[in-house]
């Protein structure tokens, strides 16, 4: 299976009119109510560029989850496309990211979990993060909230 596609389409579907302060709350608590209903023990992060505009521990997360976030945000801050989707491409020429990016990896993860908040006419201006359960979860859990966020703006509007 191929997964790079469909990890592109998504990255060209989730991108929103806009990200407010007030999103990033909206944004931050689809995320803990998701892992809420699933007893998910996460942590998650939201940045606008170099600012963190959310950041929520639920029960069974550490301050590991909160190292892996930072590695996986800085992914995304550097390829400007989710961590997940970077990992995938490595993945892809038979290579892993560790061994084939020439990063720390001490300091960078491509693993899922960290998604780009890209705004209409702006690009990529900020990160969502989840870190504490397998990547594809991590990763499939932020694309539901943000996904469910655009529905949000297309009922205010």
């Amino acid at each position: 299976m191929n997964e790079i596609p469909e990890l592109e389409a998504q990255e060209r579907n989730l991108i929103l009119p806009r990200f407010t302060y007030e999103d990033a709350w909206a944004l931050g608590s689809l995320l803990v109510e998701l892992a809420r209903e699933r007893g998910a023990p996460v942590a998650i992060d939201i940045r606008r560029g170099a600012q963190q505009l959310f950041h929520c521990a639920l029960p069974g997360s550490s301050a590991d989850n909160d190292a892996w976030i930072d590695r996986k945000r800085r992914v995304v801050e550097r390829y400007g496309e989710s961590s997940f989707l970077v990992g995938a491409r490595f993945r892809a020429k038979g290579k892993t990211f560790e061994e084939s990016s020439r990063l720390d990896p001490d300091r960078y993860a491509a693993h899922g979990g960290s998604f780009p908040i890209a705004v209409e006419g702006a690009g990529v201006i900020g990160s969502v993060t989840v870190s504490g359960l397998p990547q594809a979860e991590d990763h499939a859990m932020v694309v539901e909230a943000l996904e469910r966020l655009l529905v949000s703006y297309a009922v205010d509007a």
